[in-house]
């Protein structure tokens, strides 16, 4: 199988952009807030928006299966207070399970968090509780600056964050550290304020000992790494300062990286640098870089063709990077794939 675990439900029907607004609106004047019964949005509505978009590609360029999460940059953590965030991930997580209902063999959904700036992430429990016994998710995407862009939340190494991680080796599903919408004006969404969070969190989590804590706990840093593998001899230099192992045995048991790099080069940087046990195949379809390479003539995000093109992997570690890893990994999507006999 060809398993992406890196999607967003970027093409959602306009009906929940248009009720995201009113709620926002609602903030300032709440006798305009709209109610969660107000947003219809058909099984034919989510049809379409899949089968013409996602779908479509994910039949055009040859995968199979995708890890389905809600539009990262629309989580927008931190408008609004924690009730606002909360209904908001409620909406969004039941459109990616009910995605999944309709299209069982194509479509498995992780979840989002219904995070705060300086609330307490003990809060978002019960809405990942609800999402992975109820919704079947084989993961979550945990944002590290709910702030959206200033960093006002402890590192991931905090004990801040162990309630959620203590919830996550329960259920043993991995966190994609994935943060949202900028709204610090220096940092661009998706071209610098991602860069800057997959980076951060690597450098994060090579200061601490969190997996001293917690030797099972798994997280995804998406978009390659960040600057991660481009730097990894900083990294490597900058542990050993720190009088930390190797971060083979510091990092690489616990900590992996998808394949949304836009380009021959950058994936062949990542496959060099970082192990084969290390990478995931994504491509965030529909996302950040929707556009056709003049170079090659084909979508950036067409990552697969980048896997295939690959001289340096044998055709074992291609399928390791495609199915393998995601199944070790995300052991309830492996579970989920072998009860339907896959």
């Amino acid at each position: 199988m060809i398993i992406d675990i890196h999607g967003h439900y970027t093409t959602a029907p306009k009906a929940l952009e248009n009720w995201r607004n009113a709620q926002i609106a609602g903030i300032k004047d709440p006798a305009g807030s709209p109610r969660v019964a107000d947003l219809k949005i058909s099984d034919d509505e989510l049809r379409e928006s899949i089968e013409t978009n996602q779908l479509a590609k994910m039949r055009e360029r040859g995968s199979d299966l995708t890890i389905f999460s809600p539009r990262a940059s629309f989580m927008a953590h931190h408008i609004g207070d924690f009730q606002v965030s909360s209904t908001w991930a409620a909406i969004c997580n039941e459109l990616c399970y009910r995605v999944n209902q309709l299209f069982p063999a194509h479509f498995i959904p992780a979840a989002m968090l219904p995070q705060s700036p300086g609330v307490a992430p003990e809060t978002c429990i019960p809405e990942l509780v609800k999402c992975v016994e109820h919704y079947g998710n084989v993961a979550i995407n945990l944002n590290p600056d709910p702030s959206g862009g200033h960093w006002t939340s402890p590192p991931l190494t905090d004990r801040h964050w162990y309630p959620i991680y203590e919830k996550m080796v329960e259920y043993d599903i991995p966190a994609m550290v994935h943060v949202s919408t900028s709204c610090n004006a220096c940092f661009h969404t998706t071209g610098a304020h991602y860069i800057n969070a997959d980076t951060t969190a690597v450098m994060q989590l090579i200061q601490g000992d969190l997996f001293k804590d917690f030797p099972t706990l798994k997280f995804i840093v998406p978009h390659g790494g960040g600057a991660a593998p481009y730097h990894w001899g900083r990294y490597r230099g900058l542990a050993q300062e720190l009088k930390k192992p190797l971060l083979k045995d510091h990092l690489l048991n616990n900590v992996f990286f998808d394949t949304c790099v836009y380009h021959q080069p950058g994936i062949d940087l990542l496959t060099t640098v970082i192990p084969v046990d290390n990478i995931l195949f994504a491509s965030e379809m529909i996302g950040a870089v929707r556009g056709i390479d003049p170079e090659t003539g084909f979508h950036y995000d067409d990552t697969k063709r980048y896997i295939e093109a690959s001289t340096l992997l044998t055709p074992a570690q291609k399928q390791q990077i495609y199915e393998g890893n995601a199944r070790r990994v995300y052991p309830r999507l492996d579970a989920a794939l072998k009860k339907k006999g896959l």
